[in-house]
């Protein structure tokens, strides 16, 4: 396991390439010479980034929903430090070149007070250098690429989101209670995929996993009828989509299409939201997922929000929802701590802070990494007949108990 787990490692690395250097990237799309200020009297302003038309379009909406309740609650209560919030919105295309340039308008045209979103790992990596650069406070809201919160961590750069080691451990041993350990991957050939991949893989060496096999697919593929049917030539007892947004609704219809189910072909990932029921029919035997949140957590602080969503969108809120109004909230509520919008004093607010994430366990910014660290849900999808949300929850794998949040010192902040 481990020699194979090293050696599609290396694949996937060579799948999604090693041209872009980012640094070069800033360089070529930044200039240097503008530097954002803030007039008194004006609206704060917080920049969101997200890929409002690629393969992430519909969670990334869900992103700006959230966002825009938890600003509307905070405008309703006279603002922040006596001024109105405002939100920029701005689409990256899950495109790097593209996330630099909206990013650079915001500091340097619209003059935003902070940075935050991104959901593909590429778009969140060159937006974290170029907050550094430009001294802007950045919170990625979508990426789960560990790499954010270790090797290429840095001071101006908080990760909302669960990483991916974080996401795997909870699942997997839940997918190998379930579905055996025979398993075959079906990966999106990106930084995501990749980032998935090996977390799953790490997290599966302890439960003696075997990897029959391996399909990689392009980012915003829509058919995986045949690399299904190669999984199930391969025999497994699951297969583990590392897929996200439409990718992974259109693994699914393939899966549900093939029947897979009745040939004891169990389906689950790291990663899932509350479409899951809608590509299976709200079936049973739509998977088992890592969850970021779900609507049924019964906190006082949840239901606020769910009916926070309800009330402005007439829908009930997604993980993304979550992601978009809590990492919002979190940056409103530094700005009204720290006195401020200056980035070292909004820093200095949120590293080790600890706050309610919505979630049963206590959240907090660990200091050391700027990761945030928080429950992580596992849950089995079923469908409409759940009620709130489409998943029964198997676990609630608190954060300081989930092996993948522990701090493995890779990060150097500067």
């Amino acid at each position: 396991m481990n020699e194979l787990s090293r050696r599609r490692f290396l694949q996937l690395s060579v799948a999604t390439g090693g041209a872009l250097m980012f640094g070069d990237l800033i360089d070529r799309v930044l200039d240097l010479s503008g530097r954002a200020y803030a007039a008194g009297g004006e609206p704060i302003k917080i920049g969101i980034l997200d890929p409002l038309s690629s393969p992430y379009k519909t969670s990334s909406i869900h992103d700006v929903h959230g966002a825009n309740v938890a600003v509307d609650l905070f405008n309703k209560r006279g603002g922040v430090l006596g001024r109105p919030v405002a939100i920029l919105e701005a689409d990256d295309a899950s495109n790097p070149e593209q996330a630099l340039k909206v990013a650079t308008k915001f500091i340097k045209e619209d003059h935003v007070d902070v940075l935050m979103g991104t959901f593909n790992a590429d778009c969140a990596l060159v937006v974290s250098e170029l907050a550094k650069r430009e001294n802007k406070l950045f919170v990625v809201t979508g990426s789960h690429l560990p790499e954010l919160s270790g090797a290429s961590c840095n001071s101006h750069t908080f990760v909302f989101m669960p990483h991916a080691n974080m996401l795997a451990h909870a699942v997997v041993p839940h997918l190998v209670k379930a579905y055996g350990t025979r398993w075959y991957m079906i990966t999106t050939s990106t930084l995501d995929g990749k980032a998935a991949a090996q977390a799953m893989l790490e997290a599966a060496e302890a439960h003696k996993v075997e990897l029959v096999g391996e399909a990689l697919m392009p980012f915003g593929s829509t058919d995986f009828l045949s690399a299904l049917s190669a999984a199930k030539a391969k025999e497994p007892t699951a297969i583990i989509l590392n897929l996200y947004g439409w990718d992974l609704v259109h693994a699914l219809k393939g899966y549900g299409k093939l029947e897979l189910a009745k040939e004891k072909i169990g389906v689950g990932g790291m990663i899932s939201g509350e479409q899951i029921g809608r590509p299976l029919g709200y079936a049973n035997n739509a998977g088992i997922w890592g969850l970021i949140w779900d609507p049924k957590i019964n906190t006082e602080s949840s239901k606020r929000f769910i009916q926070g969503v309800i009330d402005k969108y007439n829908h009930t809120p997604t993980s993304r929802c979550y992601l978009g109004y809590a990492a919002m909230t979190q940056i409103l509520d530094a700005i009204q701590r720290a006195g401020s919008t200056e980035t070292a004093a909004l820093i200095k607010a949120l590293e080790g802070h600890e706050f309610d994430g919505l979630k049963e366990g206590r959240s907090s910014f660990r200091a050391s990494d700027h990761q945030h660290v928080q429950d992580v849900l596992v849950g089995e999808a079923f469908g409409k007949e759940l009620g709130l949300g489409h998943y029964k929850i198997l676990a609630t794998v608190p954060g300081l108990a989930n092996l993948g949040a522990a701090d493995r010192h890779h990060c150097q902040l500067a």
